[in-house]
């Protein structure tokens, strides 16, 4: 007779991953849409501004980006590759054995070819939280204390359903000023924007927390490591 142990891997904080992932994606798509509609010009330089002056939807609307492509029509149709191809790896592949890694190649591609700056910094981080999908957590298990590790378990699918409407809704108020510019005006619409990335910052460290602690509780509820007799 033999025990086999049987890992499951940790569903809240793939789920996390996935999630931000894709809604990253998109908004990397979203770059390169509008830097298609700039049409086939240069792109005068590596640091751009997907939103050209045609399609800006009001004076402060702006969505910039770094390309090593000197082609705004070329840099918008690689975001676009770009930007789906790491929506459909967070979402589909990113438990993967290399799965992790994968992801944060594609996060530095998508940052290259006109996907925003989101790509290197919240891609690159959320590369690295993937890496403890498969992972027994056991120094966050081992220093979360069970009353905080409680109450952040609680905590994380609200959290991640908060961080996804404000960086959404983040993202849209760039782009068109609706609704901040039917209350407030333009300079205080953009600081309000400045002032939400800081926020999302915050609520994504907040947010991957509590999935580990999530997962966590998980294994220690329910029992995840089990053993099969065999």
């Amino acid at each position: 007779m033999k025990s086999i142990k049987i890992l499951k891997n940790n569903s809240a904080t793939r789920l996390t991953v996935s999630t931000i992932g894709v809604a990253l994606g998109v908004a990397g798509i979203g770059h390169g849409i509008f830097e298609v509609l700039q049409g086939n010009v240069a792109s005068g330089g590596v640091i751009i501004n997907a939103i050209g002056p045609a399609q800006r939807l009001w004076e402060r609307a702006s969505l910039h980006a770094f390309t090593i492509i000197p082609n705004l029509l070329i840099t918008g149709i690689l975001a676009m590759i770009a930007g789906l191809l790491f929506a459909i790896w967070a979402a589909a592949f990113i438990n993967r054995k290399y799965g992790a890694w994968i992801m944060m190649l594609l996060s530095i591609i998508l940052f290259l070819v006109g996907g925003g700056s989101g790509p290197l910094f919240i891609g690159i981080f959320i590369s690295i939280i993937a890496t403890r999908i498969n992972k027994p957590l056991t120094w966050w298990r081992a220093h979360l204390p069970v009353n905080v590790r409680t109450f952040l378990a609680k905590s994380w699918l609200w959290s991640l359903i908060v961080y996804v409407v404000l960086y959404v809704s983040s993202v849209v108020v760039t782009i068109t000023g609706w609704p901040l510019l039917s209350f407030f005006g333009v300079n205080t619409t953009y600081k309000i924007i400045l002032s939400v990335g800081y926020i999302l910052l915050g609520l994504m460290l907040f947010t991957t927390l509590t999935a580990f602690a999530y997962d966590i509780q998980k294994r220690t509820d329910s029992s995840q490591v089990s053993s099969v007799e065999c």
